[in-house]
């Protein structure tokens, strides 16, 4: 988790940071002695997880929060258990008392991971149906590669197998999402989180198979791949 440190004394920083050593997916990429920082650097870059003071100089830890349109997790570190109230009002997943403890802090990211797992789980997975050997069949899109045009038929790629289904390319690529599908060729549309590597001519998918880029799409390919 990409995480930021927000507070006014250097001191609680080196003891955050020491308690952060022994959790190996935490990585602190910003440290900010104001709130006004803070929020100059959020503005420009997504974090996972803030771990913030509460009184600072100018802006409190709190009115930061509060002016904040999309926040991450956060985690207040404080030394006045006043405002526990307001903080979890403003839905933080754990308040911690200074001195921060490592116990506590762990607590506290335990919570935190818990609460992005809820998060990955409650993402809907999308699928459709094709028809395979005169049964409809339900596929996840998440698993396939690529969709191929075979004649009369579409391969439906996943990993290096693939299904035949009955009909146009034409008619699946209606079914799909620009956000997760891009048609690369006239007889063929990838899955854009399966494009690995490119050349001026060829993508390379997660299973190995090289696809051909048709003359007509290699700008929108050079777009995808300098987004």
């Amino acid at each position: 988790m990409n995480t930021i440190i927000i507070d006014d004394e250097p001191l609680a920083h080196e003891v955050l940071l020491h308690h952060l050593k022994q959790h190996s997916d935490i990585r602190v990429v910003q440290q900010c002695f104001n709130a006004t920082d803070a929020l100059a650097y959020l503005a420009h870059h997504n974090v996972d997880l803030i771990l913030s003071d509460i009184k600072m100089p100018g802006l409190s830890g709190l009115d930061m929060l509060k002016v904040m349109g999309n926040r991450p997790h956060v985690i207040l570190c404080t030394a006045f258990q006043e405002h526990a109230l307001v903080g979890f009002e403003l839905d933080v997943t754990d308040y911690l008392l200074k001195p921060v403890s490592s116990e506590r802090l762990t607590q506290a990211l335990a919570k935190v991971k818990q609460r992005l797992q809820n998060v990955v789980h409650k993402v809907e997975r999308k699928s459709f149906i094709i028809r395979v050997d005169r049964e409809d069949r339900k596929v996840w899109l998440d698993t396939v590669e690529c969709f191929e045009s075979y004649g009369n038929y579409v391969k439906v790629w996943q990993d290096k197998n693939y299904v035949l289904t009955q009909g146009p390319l034409k008619e699946i690529s209606h079914a799909l999402s620009p956000e997760d599908f891009i048609q690369i060729h006239k007889s063929v549309i990838v899955n854009k989180a399966d494009i690995i590597a490119k050349d001026s001519n060829t993508l390379t998918l997660t299973s190995g198979r090289k696809v051909n880029i048709g003359k007509s799409f290699k700008t929108v390919v050079a777009d995808l791949w300098n987004s």
